[in-house]
């Protein structure tokens, strides 16, 4: 700085100290303003030629207001080139100001243009940046979401995440059919945000196939016309509130299980035998119980009985000695009673069972 004052001619030089000095101190502002201008025009110049060259209408000048607010100019520059030439002017909301609105709200800029480029492309998709731009902030991709708007996306179910082969389902005949489904699903981007999850599409298709398996009367139905079943899960319109919408669902395998019917049945009657064995043993039990009971009860009136009978001495007794009874009459008794034991050995009777009479004294 020394040198170029050093090289200013004598004669442009002021005469006394005091304007000497203002004109030096004049010179450094001016030296340190080219400096400045150049290193930023030197950092942005290569950005604002292509600015200038591409028709983005930004200027140095917001080029170095961007760095103010602590916005990196490329990303901003290269997603306006990006929307210019693929023909989205301000008229679509891709302005500067809201590319770095939504670079200050911590959002994805490049993505956003690039899903907004391709929802222009396709033609099928009314896609606005606002929308867009809410939908990156979300936390969804936006760009796979077109993607998968304008290419729809095949699902399988049961998921691969569920540790599952397939679905299991049993027809009103009792047969077990396993089955494997492919559903194909477009993003629906106006139910994006806040819309449910693929995982939810996969639950609902397993509810409406095991559900509509379940409805069939034998599993040769099923067999014969597997559409019976994706007409019957399509009618319920399971893809309501969800991120997706379901353009068709496939039946890709259909296997035949196990027989569940027979073997609830065979379980039943299992469960039946169980039950009946169960009662049985119990009324065994009450039949042993009042068996016991009445053998208590012989043995109790057979004591009753040999108490009584062993009052009959005594009374024989007491009839002698009052004269009430004579000894001609006693032996006639014993007589008698030697006759009915006699006849009851003869006819067979369990004498080892039978009580000894003890009515007359030997």
């Amino acid at each position: 700085m020394l040198t170029l004052l050093a090289q200013v001619p004598k004669n442009a030089q002021p005469a006394s100290g005091l304007p000497q000095m203002i004109f030096i101190i004049v010179m450094i502002f001016a030296i340190f303003v080219g400096i400045v201008f150049l290193a930023v025009f030197m950092r942005y110049f290569r950005l604002w030629v292509q600015c200038v060259t591409t028709g983005t209408g930004i200027g140095i000048l917001d080029l170095l207001g961007m760095t103010f607010r602590k916005v990196r100019p490329d990303i901003i520059v290269r997603s306006r080139i990006m929307a210019v030439q693929a023909g989205l002017g301000e008229s679509s909301g891709i302005t500067t100001r809201a590319l770095e609105a939504h670079y200050l709200a911590g959002g994805r800029v490049p993505q956003v243009v690039r899903a907004m480029i391709a929802a222009h492309k396709a033609k099928i998709i009314d896609l606005s940046f606002r929308n867009a731009s809410a939908i990156d902030l979300a936390g969804r991709d936006v760009l796979e979401a077109v993607q998968t708007s304008v290419y729809p996306k095949v699902i399988d179910c049961p998921g691969r995440s569920s540790g599952k082969d397939s679905l299991d389902a049993v027809a009103k005949n009792g047969i077990q059919l396993k089955v494997k489904a492919r559903v194909t699903v477009r993003a629906n981007l106006q139910q994006l945000i806040g819309g449910a999850t693929e995982e939810t599409i996969i639950a609902r298709v397993g509810e409406g196939i095991v559900s509509a398996i379940g409805s069939a009367d034998s599993h040769f139905d099923v067999l014969e016309n597997p559409d019976l079943i994706s007409k019957a899960v399509l009618a319920r319109r399971l893809d309501s509130q969800t991120a997706f919408e379901i353009v068709s669902i496939n039946i890709a395998d259909i296997d035949v299980g196990d027989n569940i019917g027979a073997r609830l049945q065979a379980d039943q009657a299992e469960a039946d035998t169980r039950v009946a064995r169960a009662k049985a043993e119990g009324q065994r039990a009450m039949a042993v119980a009042q068996e016991q009971e009445m053998l208590a009860r012989i043995e109790e009136s057979r004591a009753i009985l040999v108490a009584a009978e062993s009052e009959v001495p005594k009374a024989i007794s007491e009839a002698i000695g009052g004269g009430t009874l004579n000894i001609m009459d006693y032996y006639k008794l014993r007589n008698v009673q030697a006759d009915t034991e006699m006849r009851s050995a003869i006819a067979g009777a369990n004498n080892t069972t039978r009580v000894p009479s003890r009515g007359v004294p030997s």
